[in-house]
C-alpha cells in the first residue's frame, strides 16, 4: 500500500510537471520531427522553415496560455493551484512561475521572428535546413531551461544545452574561413567557461550539501560568508558571462558575430542574453531575498559592487570599441557587450524591481537589435558586403532601409520617443531609488556605488552616441563612389517583404515607445511577483519607483 501510494505521488507529481513543461517538449517534439522528415526523399529538398516555424508558434502559443492563466485565474493545471507563486517541477529542478513564462514568450516569439527571417534572406538553404533549424530550436530549448534552472546542476545543463547548438549555428556558412575560425573560438572560449564554471558549482555543492537554490539562499542567510562560497561564487559568475559576452569574458563575441551569418548573429545577440540575464537574475535576487530581511544587507554588501563594476566595466568597453570598428556586424557585437552591461546596471539592484526593468529592456532589445541584424543581413544579399564603407550614401539607393535602420540604432542610442529611450530611464531610475534606499538604511558606501553607477550609465549613452551617428552619416551624408565620378546612381531592388518586415519592427518600436506601460506593466509587475510571494511592498527597496519615477 505504501509503494502504490508513493508511486501514485511520483506519477501525479510527474504529470504536474509534464503539464508546466509542454513548451519545452513542443520544441523537443519538432525537433525531433525536423530531423525525421529529412529522412523521406519528397523532404529533402523542401525548405523546412516553416515546420520549425509551427514548432514554435505552438510553444509560444501554450505559453501565453500559462501567461493568461497567471494573471486571470492564477491557476496552473487543474490539479496544482498557484498558492506560492511559483510551482516546483520534476522534485524542483526547475521553477515554473511567471518570471519563467515571461522569458520563454519573449524567447518563443523572438526564436519565430529570427525564423521568418531567415525564410526571407535564404539562409539556410533547402539542404541544410534541417541542420539549421534542429541547432536553432535546440538552442531556444536550452535558453528555457536556463529561465527556469533552480538547481545548479540544471543551470549548467541549460547553459550547455543553449550552447553547444550554438557553436555550429556559429559555423553554419560551411566553406568559409572565417565562420570555421568563428565556431572554433566559441568552442575553446565556451569549453574553458564550462569546466570553470562546474568548478565553481562543485565548491559550492560542497560548501552547503546542496544545489537548490532556494536551499543555498537559505543557508546563506544563516551562516557568514566565506571564502569558499566567494571563490565558488565567481566561478559560476564566469560561466553566466560567458553567455553574457560580459567584459572580460567577451573576446568570443566580436569575432564569432564577424563570421557568423548575419542572422544566427542576431539570434545570439538577443536570446543569448535575455537567457542569461534571466539566469543570472532568478540566482542573485534568490540568494539575496527580498530587501527587509535582516541577510539582505550582508549579502548585497558582496553582490551589489560585484554586479556594478563589471556592468560599468562591459558598457564602457563595449561603446569604446565599438566607435572603431569598420564592419558592421562587428560594430553590433561590442554594441551588444555594451548593451548587456546596460541590463546588468538593473539586477546590481537586487529588487525584483530591477529584474523588472531588465525584462523590459529585453522586450524592447529584441526589436530594436532584431531589426539592425536584419538590415544587415539584407544589405549583404543585395551588396555581397557587410563594410560600413560600401554603404556610403546608401540612402540614394535603399531610402527605406536607411530609415528603418535609422529607427532602430537611434532606439538603441535611447532616443524620444522610441522604446529604448523608455528602456534606459528604467533601468536608471531602478538605480537611482536603489541608491535613495541603502541611503536611507545607513549604507553609505552601497548607496555611492548605485551613484556612481548611474552616472557611469549616463556618460556611457553620450559614448555610444559616436558610432550609431557614425553609420548614420556614412549612409546618409556620405557621397556614393558612383556620384562622385559622375555614374549614375542605381537603385537597390529591395523585396516587398523584406521591406515589409523591417517596417513592421520599425513601427512596434515607435508605438511601444509612445505606449511603453503595456510591456512595462507586465514586465515589472506580474512577471516578477513570483519571487517573493506573500512579501508585499516591502519587498523592492525601491518601493514606489514603479509609478512615481514614471516621466
Amino acid at each position: 500500500m505504501i509503494t502504490k501510494s508513493i508511486l501514485k505521488g511520483m506519477e501525479g507529481e510527474f504529470l504536474d510537471s509534464s503539464s508546466a513543461f509542454i513548451p519545452e517538449l513542443i520544441l523537443c517534439a519538432f525537433v525531433v520531427g525536423v530531423l525525421l522528415a529529412r529522412l523521406f526523399s519528397s523532404r529533402r529538398v523542401s525548405h523546412l522553415g516553416w515546420m520549425a516555424l509551427l514548432g514554435t508558434m505552438a510553444a509560444l502559443a501554450v505559453s501565453c496560455h500559462y501567461w493568461v492563466s497567471f494573471r486571470a485565474e492564477h491557476t496552473l493545471t487543474p490539479s496544482t493551484t498557484w498558492i506560492t507563486g511559483e510551482v516546483p517541477l520534476f522534485g524542483g529542478l526547475l521553477i515554473h512561475d511567471s518570471f519563467t513564462t515571461f522569458v520563454r514568450i519573449f524567447l518563443f516569439a523572438f526564436t519565430a521572428l529570427v525564423i521568418l527571417l531567415t525564410l526571407m534572406t535564404g539562409i539556410p538553404d533547402q539542404e541544410d535546413s534541417a541542420d539549421f533549424y534542429c541547432l536553432l530550436l535546440g538552442a531556444t530549448l536550452g535558453m528555457s531551461i536556463m529561465a527556469s534552472s533552480n538547481h545548479l546542476m540544471m543551470v549548467f545543463i541549460g547553459i550547455e544545452m543553449a550552447s553547444l547548438p550554438s557553436y555550429a549555428l556559429a559555423g553554419f556558412l560551411k566553406g568559409r574561413r572565417q565562420s570555421s575560425e568563428a565556431a572554433l573560438k566559441y568552442v575553446v572560449y565556451g569549453g574553458g567557461a564550462a569546466g570553470v564554471m562546474l568548478y565553481g558549482i562543485s565548491l559550492i555543492a560542497g560548501r552547503y550539501g546542496t544545489g537548490y537554490l532556494p536551499e543555498l539562499a537559505h543557508q546563506l542567510r544563516a551562516a557568514p560568508i566565506d571564502y569558499v562560497i566567494i571563490l565558488g561564487g565567481l566561478f559560476l559568475m564566469i560561466g553566466i558571462a560567458f553567455k553574457l559576452a560580459a567584459v572580460p569574458f567577451h573576446f568570443w563575441c566580436p569575432d564569432v558575430f564577424e563570421g557568423a551569418a548575419a542572422e544566427v548573429a542576431g539570434f545570439l545577440s538577443v536570446a543569448s542574453k535575455g537567457a542569461a540575464l534571466a539566469l543570472l537574475g532568478r540566482i542573485v535576487i534568490t540568494l539575496a531575498g527580498p530587501p527587509d530581511l535582516p541577510s539582505f544587507l550582508p549579502i548585497a554588501r558582496y553582490l551589489v559592487p560585484t554586479l556594478a563594476f563589471f556592468a560599468a566595466l562591459t558598457a564602457t568597453f563595449g561603446n569604446l570599441a565599438a566607435y572603431a570598428q569598420n564592419n558592421l556586424k562587428r560594430l553590433l557585437a561590442y554594441s551588444t557587450i555594451a548593451h548587456a552591461g546596460y541590463m546588468m546596471m538593473g539586477l546590481a539592484a537586487l529588487t525584483t524591481d530591477g529584474a523588472g526593468a531588465v525584462l523590459f529592456y529585453l522586450v524592447a532589445y529584441l526589436f530594436m537589435n532584431l531589426g539592425a541584424f536584419a538590415i544587415v543581413a539584407y544589405l549583404r544579399n543585395l551588396t555581397l558586403s557587410e563594410n560600413l564603407q560600401d554603404f556610403r550614401g546608401l540612402v540614394q539607393q535603399a531610402p527605406v532601409l536607411v530609415l528603418t535602420l535609422a529607427i532602430f540604432l537611434l532606439s538603441l542610442l535611447g532616443i524620444p520617443p522610441l522604446i529604448g529611450f523608455m528602456a534606459k530611464f528604467e533601468i536608471f531610475s531602478v538605480i537611482f531609488q536603489s541608491a535613495q534606499a541603502f541611503g536611507a538604511q545607513g549604507e553609505t558606501a552601497l548607496s555611492q556605488t548605485m551613484y556612481a553607477l548611474l552616472v557611469i550609465g549616463g556618460l556611457n549613452t553620450v559614448l555610444s552616441a559616436l558610432y550609431y551617428i557614425k553609420v548614420l552619416k556614412v549612409m546618409i551624408l556620405d557621397r556614393r563612389l558612383e556620384e562622385v565620378e559622375n555614374r549614375p546612381v542605381e537603385p537597390l531592388p529591395v523585396p516587398g517583404p523584406v521591406a515589409g518586415y523591417a517596417a513592421v519592427l520599425a513601427a512596434v518600436i515607435v508605438v511601444l515607445g509612445i505606449f511603453w506601460w503595456l510591456p512595462d506593466d507586465a514586465a515589472r509587475g506580474p512577471a516578477v511577483n513570483g519571487f517573493f510571494p506573500g512579501a508585499g511592498p516591502a519587498q523592492s527597496a525601491s518601493a514606489g519607483a514603479h509609478t512615481d519615477a514614471r516621466p
